[in-house]
């Protein structure tokens, strides 16, 4: 092959280095595994069989098998069967696991049996970079994202769907018990026997599954959400942005600072919605920050004056929009945006300048909110774009102050929107890409939560060596 670049034949003597170890760069990220893991507290975080046994065959220390994960997930090798060949023939991980090749179920054991210590492990990298000053934690951005879990559309159960395919199945029957008739009225002989007995057949197939539809639907109304999974027991069925779209699997919580775009908390849940999340992961990151004053920023999905309350009680500023819960803005009516509150004389004046007084005060949905209504709107000259009702009724919640604060925010800062979407939705995507379409690859909610762990370290390792650069990192973690 003239004029190209040519290779070296394959019987041709090669002198190889003696040692592994210059076989590996000085920049290399296998590296910063080494020596982050081997700096880990283990038997503190609580891992197993980190005391090796007096009796029987030596087993594997778990440093190794840890070691051997975090290299995994940083070059998109999740799988312990595609793990165990890498171990035979990478030789990063020769000269990372001292050429030890354990098979697959001995490295998917440490990821299944030490699920809480890995999670401790991804949370000692982000206390490394708040350490030695990468993290500064001062703004994060939460957001959530749907993964797939190991479980079919077809193996998730909800009442909708098993009334439709029960209307499905019932339709059925009823074709195949006219086609049983009409076949033995007008055929004759052998043929038409066999035809029967088919059907016969088939529909013998459609009322066992009705049965077993109707023993699922049963079991739903003990099931706490209304939705039963068949492969993965805790995977949910969950709505995506696309419409008529969804899938089933987890709901996955971040927090991440928007100066480094480190991924400072995370967490898995199968919680259809974002809505009660706010404050789990605002005060999760407060928590790995180690600081008070932190500033949350999340979409309106978070909107919730609970949420928001418990937030400020934890000393955590909270910038979340207000979503437009109401019709009448789109008809052209007022909202309860165009009535202004005075906090002097408690009242709130409305586009025509009237003052809506004071009433009561009740409990809705377990939060206190104060009635204000005015007696004249039936004079109002603006009463057709306000209410159809005798007077135009605001409620106000007992703690609405932190929502006009945070409004306020809002209107002050240029775009926190832009700036929380460019934050934490970089990450998400990142991850996913690695993951590949499958996306999780265990089961159970506790398998997932290991999983998305071991996802979030190989991220944020990536992301802090772009940051500091390799030697730095290892400096770091050395001191």
């Amino acid at each position: 092959m003239a004029g190209f670049i040519e290779g070296v034949e394959r019987d041709q003597a090669s002198l190889f280095p003696h040692r592994l170890d210059d076989w590996i760069d000085a920049d290399s990220v296998v590296r910063v595994v080494d020596l982050f893991v081997d700096e880990l507290d283990l038997q503190g975080l609580g891992f197993a069989r980190f005391t090796p046994a007096r009796t029987g065959r030596p087993g594997y220390h778990p440093a190794v098998l840890l070691k051997l994960f975090i290299y995994g997930y940083l070059n998109r090798i999740p799988s312990s069967r595609r793990l165990e060949r890498e171990a035979g023939r990478n030789v990063e991980l020769m000269w990372l696991t001292g050429r030890l090749a354990p098979d697959h179920k001995t490295i998917a054991d440490l990821r299944r049996d030490n699920g809480p210590g890995i999670c401790r492990a991804c949370a000692q990298f982000v206390e490394l970079c708040r350490r030695i000053g990468v993290l500064k934690g001062a703004c994060v951005a939460v957001d959530g994202s749907k993964f797939k879990a190991v479980n079919n559309r077809d193996r998730n159960f909800t009442k909708g769907k098993i009334a439709s395919r029960l209307a499905h199945l019932e339709a059925g029957v009823e074709h195949y018990i006219n086609e049983m008739v009409r076949i033995d009225r007008l055929e004759e002989g052998e043929a038409r026997a066999e035809r029967v007995a088919h059907l016969a057949r088939r529909y013998g197939s459609i009322r066992q599954e009705i049965a077993r539809l109707k023993a699922m639907d049963i079991a739903l109304t003990e099931a706490p959400d209304g939705q039963i999974s068949l492969t993965d027991p805790d995977a949910r069925a969950m709505a995506t942005s696309a419409r008529n779209s969804g899938m089933v699997g987890y709901n996955v919580q971040s927090a991440v600072d928007t100066e480094t775009h480190l991924i400072v908390a995370h967490e898995v849940t199968n919680a259809v919605f974002d809505r009660d999340q706010l404050a789990p992961t605002a005060l999760a990151a407060q928590a790995a920050l180690g600081g008070d004053d932190l500033h949350v920023i999340a979409d309106k999905g978070y909107f919730s004056g609970s949420q928001i309350l418990t937030c400020h009680e934890a000393g955590i500023m909270v910038t979340v929009p207000r979503p437009a819960t109401s019709g009448n803005g789109v008809k052209g009516w007022f909202v309860k945006a165009d009535f202004r509150y005075d906090a002097a004389l408690d009242v709130y004046v409305c586009p025509a300048g009237d003052e809506l007084s004071y009433r009561y005060t009740r409990e809705e949905r377990g939060v206190q909110v104060r009635r204000y209504w005015i007696n004249n709107c039936q004079t109002c000259v603006l009463r057709h774009r306000c209410t159809t009702g005798t007077e135009r009724r605001i409620t106000r919640w007992e703690h609405e102050h932190l929502v006009d604060d945070m409004l306020a925010r809002l209107g002050r800062d240029p775009d926190p929107m832009t700036r929380r979407r460019c934050t934490v939705e970089h990450p998400f995507g990142t991850i996913k890409a690695w993951m590949g379409a499958t996306h999780f690859l265990t089961r159970r909610l506790p398998n997932v939560r290991t999983e998305m762990a071991l996802n979030v370290l190989a991220y944020n390792i990536k992301r802090a060596i772009s940051l500091i650069g390799i030697r730095r990192l290892i400096a770091e973690i050395a001191n």
